[in-house]
């Protein structure tokens, strides 16, 4: 049914994605389906953001990420789960879209945090504007408990 599993992760909460990994990899031996795990940094090269920066800072924050975004596919993703991960940066929703259609993903599993409702209004969801903007398939994974 799906090839290609995009999985935003975000690292910066611990125990957020693991639900949505876990679901992530059970479509996935079901379909026979390739993950993506993705993990989308803010945007340090706009130039207001980059000047406080060192020039190899967001490279060296982009290494780092990749080697943390690796070692929780290794703890979450069995080894019979083809694979692969990737750091992007930029608007968290806007780029998990653009990969989503870069890697020609056909479903978007993603977590969900437990927002109060001043929190949705204030702050907004990536996991309700990728919903509401993707032209795929989304599944949303709700906070346990």
């Amino acid at each position: 049914m799906y090839r290609q599993i995009l999985v935003p992760v975000d690292l910066n909460d611990k125990g957020f994605s693991d639900k949505a990994v876990e679901l992530a990899v059970w479509h996935a031996r079901q379909a026979n389906a390739e993950l993506h795990l993705l993990n989308v940094l803010p945007g340090i090269h706009m130039s207001m953001v980059s000047t406080y920066f060192p020039k190899d800072a967001a490279q060296k924050m982009k290494q780092d990420v990749a080697q943390q975004l690796k070692a929780f596919a290794s703890e979450h993703i069995a080894e019979d789960v083809v694979y692969k991960v990737h750091v992007a940066e930029g608007k968290p929703y806007a780029t998990i879209l653009d990969y989503a259609e870069k890697l020609g993903a056909d479903l978007i599993i993603m977590p969900s945090h437990k927002r109060s409702k001043i929190d949705k209004v204030v702050l907004g969801s990536v996991a309700s504007k990728v919903v509401e903007n993707s032209p795929i398939n989304v599944l949303v994974v709700k906070p346990q408990g």
